[in-house]
């Protein structure tokens, strides 16, 4: 059986081809040219050059595929480039999934953030919590919001469609890296000086490949169902970096209420004057870190067999990825060893969880 993955040089693509490979699985990979696919490298796989944008290139590449998991997307913490998170996202996944409707494709598993998902007051989110468009929403998590619809549709005319919606990914394989990525890579370089109070759910790379195998194996169609290791506060972010890196910590914690502040000025002159500056504190994070939103995984544990395993672990497993690609200062990577068989069955059971993917 053939399968397709989009986004396979992102953090989640990454991470769920290694683990097809693994399962013995014919993995085709679609990646966009001009972008960094160094995560594909070496890889037993086939690589197709498209963009989702373009609806030809998509019926080609769905040629003699059976399932496809759709993890791409535009990422943005920021204002602006609405038409760019619109067109990738929105309109790249009804290109998807009118071809993969076409091509007779068995199943779709579509990646979500828990970003699309709405909230309860006085209770971790759910599946139950629609989306509220009158709130105050960054364009990519409105973005979102229509991909779970144009899922929708395409469930309406035939297609199975299972939505896997992901928390803030912690764990190896994150080559460009992520928004969190760049996060362990500051901290162990001595390059965060401050941070800010709050909390949100993340959940590890182990985690959320294993719930989008759940989803292609066991979700019902036109489902969603949502994946998180457990939630964390900042604080308790600093202290298991600190120990896990041996460097010390930012002593620098701001209030919420002046980083909003400073954060419109900085994202309004890095994004006008340095457009190519990673932004750490925009807008739409520090909100995000404020509302501290928990998630309720009670749905894919329940129907799928989801169990969470261990944000300490893929934080310890991020960070000796960066070791080892030679990108934390001061610190030698140790002889590679051989491959370790990713488990088929996760681990303990923690509390429930999910972040902002």
């Amino acid at each position: 059986m053939t399968v397709l993955v989009t986004g396979g040089s992102g953090h989640l693509g990454a991470n769920l081809i290694r683990r097809l490979v693994q399962e013995g699985e014919r993995v085709v990979a679609l990646e966009r040219s001009g972008s960094d696919n160094r995560a594909l490298d070496g890889l037993p796989i086939e690589r197709v050059t498209g963009d989702l944008r373009d609806a030809e290139a998509m019926t080609r590449a769905m040629r003699g595929v059976r399932r496809v998991y759709h993890c791409a997307a535009k990422v943005s913490t920021t204002a602006g480039g609405e038409r760019e998170i619109y067109d990738c996202n929105v309109i790249g996944t009804k290109n998807l999934l009118a071809a993969a409707l076409e091509a007779r494709v068995e199943r779709v598993v579509v990646t979500s953030s828990f970003s699309a998902v709405g909230h309860t007051e006085g209770r971790p989110a759910d599946e139950r919590d629609l989306f509220y468009p009158f709130e105050e929403h960054m364009p990519y998590e409105r973005s979102k919001a229509w991909v779970e619809h144009e899922c929708l549709k395409a469930v309406t005319q035939g297609l199975d469609v299972v939505i896997a919606t992901s928390c803030a990914i912690l764990g190896p394989a994150d080559f460009k890296p992520s928004r969190m990525g760049r996060v362990v890579k500051d901290f162990a370089n001595g390059k965060m000086h401050a941070y800010i109070p709050g909390g949100f759910e993340f959940v590890s790379a182990h985690d959320i490949v294993q719930g989008h195998l759940l989803a292609m194996e066991k979700g019902k169609t036109g489902e969603k169902y949502i994946f998180s290791t457990r939630f964390v506060t900042v604080d308790e972010l600093m202290v298991l970096l600190q120990d896990i890196t041996g460097k010390k910590g930012p002593t620098l914690r701001l209030p919420p209420s002046v980083m909003a502040k400073i954060a419109v000025v900085s994202t309004f002159i890095l994004s006008n004057f340095f457009p190519d500056v990673s932004q750490r504190f925009t807008p739409g994070a520090v909100r995000i870190l404020g509302m501290a939103r928990r998630a309720d995984t009670g749905k894919a544990q329940r129907e799928l067999g989801y169990r969470p395993t261990s944000i300490e672990e893929a934080l310890k497993q991020a960070y000796e990825f960066f070791v080892e690609q030679g990108a934390i200062e001061g610190v030698t990577a140790r002889p590679a060893a051989a491959p370790v068989p990713v488990p088929r069955a996760a681990a303990k059971v923690q509390s429930n969880g999910a972040v902002l993917s």
